[in-house]
């Protein structure tokens, strides 16, 4: 799925709507739906699903205090949170029947384009959160320890939203090449062993994505 995706529907002669396009859309309305639910349920005493979704709120909390300390976790949870989830709804939407099949329906994250502007996304966010935080460290990272190190710490800032778009690009779109070739050639078994392994995967690729955001985003807004 590396050639470019054929154009579904052409939205106010001049937006392309793409198989990724509508994938989007799909995982941006159970999102929104999912919210909604949890919202006007929420209770004192839990049921099961409103269980279930405190603890993947409370284990991301965790995971994203123990990167940034409990002050800029919380400060920042939403965005990472939100990216993590959009991403790991975008891997998992692969490995539906039928999905990848037709060019109705497509992984976004198996796109370049949409792991690109995921990429991009985070780059701005991480240049408003660097000037939020503090103007003058954010302008002092660019020209420590060295002045003359400035054009190489400018060139890595830019590499850094490029290397998130490719790794997960690369790692989810190497995945699916490799579940169809497989089951190209062993049609029965095996391609049912690499859909239990890409359950796994597709949830550590979300993880290391969000991850080195918060990586990223500690040392922007960490001040002196």
């Amino acid at each position: 799925m590396g050639e470019k995706s054929p154009v579904i529907i052409h939205l106010f002669g001049f937006l392309d709507v793409t198989g990724e396009v509508v994938m989007m859309w799909v995982i941006l309305a159970i999102a929104l739906v999912l919210s909604l639910l949890v919202r006007r349920g929420l209770k004192e005493r839990p049921g099961r699903f409103q269980n279930v979704i405190e603890t993947g709120v409370e284990y991301l909390d965790n995971f994203f205090e123990g990167l940034l300390g409990h002050e800029r976790g919380r400060k920042y949870f939403s965005f990472l949170a939100s990216l993590f989830i959009f991403i790991i709804f975008a891997n998992y939407s692969g490995l539906f029947p039928g999905v990848g099949q037709t060019v109705y329906l497509k992984a976004p994250t198996s796109s370049l384009s949409v792991t690109a502007g995921l990429g991009v996304t985070t780059f701005v966010f991480l240049q408003w959160a660097g000037l939020r935080a503090g103007p003058k460290h954010y302008f002092k990272r660019f020209v420590s320890p060295m002045f003359f190190m400035l054009p190489l710490l400018l060139l890595d800032e830019i590499i850094k939203p490029a290397s998130l778009a490719l790794r997960l690009f690369g790692n989810i779109f190497g995945e699916e090449m490799v579940t169809e070739e497989l089951y190209n050639i062993f049609p029965i078994g095996v391609p049912m062993v690499m859909m239990v392994l890409s359950l796994l995967f597709c949830a550590l690729q979300a993880m290391v994505f969000t991850m080195l955001t918060s990586i990223y985003l500690d040392e922007v807004t960490e001040i002196e």
